[in-house]
C-alpha cells in the first residue's frame, strides 16, 4: 500500500531510478488516462520547490494528456514490472489499453491525477513549465544520435506536490 511521504524523504539514487529502472509518465483522469515509459528525466529543486523534469517526444499519445492537464504523475516500479514498463514504452495508447494490458490499478491523487497502486514510488507533479527543444541549440552529435527523425522532445518541469511510497 502506498503511503504519503514528504518528497524530501526520497533517498533512492535518481540515476538508477530513472535511467535504469525507468518510470511511467501518466496524465488524464482515473477514468481516462494514458501512460508511457521514460528513462530520461531528473529530480531536484527549482523555484524553491522539489521538482521533476521529464521529456516527451511529439508523437507520443501521452503528450496530449500531459499538455491538456495541469497535473501528471511519475511512477517507479519494482523489477517484477519490467515487462509491463517495456509494453508501455513500445505500444501506443491509441491502439492498446496499456493500463488493462498491464493489469494496473488506477488511483487518483488528491488533485485528481492518475497513478498506479502497484508502483513503489509515485510523484504527483503540477506542471509549471513546458518548452519544446530548439534543434538549433542542440549539438550536432546529439541531433545525429538521438534525433534522426527530427522528433525533438518537449521538456516538462513539474513541481512535486504529492509523493507516495510503499
Amino acid at each position: 500500500m502506498l503511503k504519503p511521504i514528504d518528497p524530501k524523504a526520497i533517498d533512492q539514487n535518481v540515476f538508477s531510478l530513472i535511467g535504469e529502472k525507468w518510470m511511467l509518465i501518466t496524465a488524464g483522469t482515473a477514468e481516462w488516462c494514458n501512460t508511457m515509459t521514460a528513462s530520461w528525466g531528473g529530480l531536484g529543486v527549482i523555484w524553491g520547490a522539489p521538482a521533476a523534469t521529464c521529456y516527451i517526444r511529439p508523437q507520443r499519445y501521452t503528450k496530449e494528456f500531459v499538455d491538456r492537464e495541469e497535473y501528471f504523475t511519475l511512477a517507479f516500479f519494482g523489477e517484477e514490472y519490467r515487462d509491463a514498463l517495456a509494453l508501455c514504452g513500445s505500444k501506443s495508447g491509441r491502439e492498446v489499453d496499456k493500463v488493462k494490458e498491464c493489469g494496473f490499478t488506477v488511483k487518483a491523487a488528491r488533485c485528481g491525477a492518475p497513478y498506479f497502486e502497484e508502483a513503489e514510488l509515485v510523484l504527483v507533479c503540477r506542471k509549471r513549465f513546458v518548452q519544446p527543444m530548439d534543434p538549433a541549440r542542440l549539438p550536432e552529435d546529439v541531433k545525429e544520435r538521438w534525433y534522426p527523425q527530427k522528433d525533438y522532445h518537449t521538456l516538462y518541469i513539474g513541481e512535486i506536490v504529492e509523493a507516495y511510497q510503499k
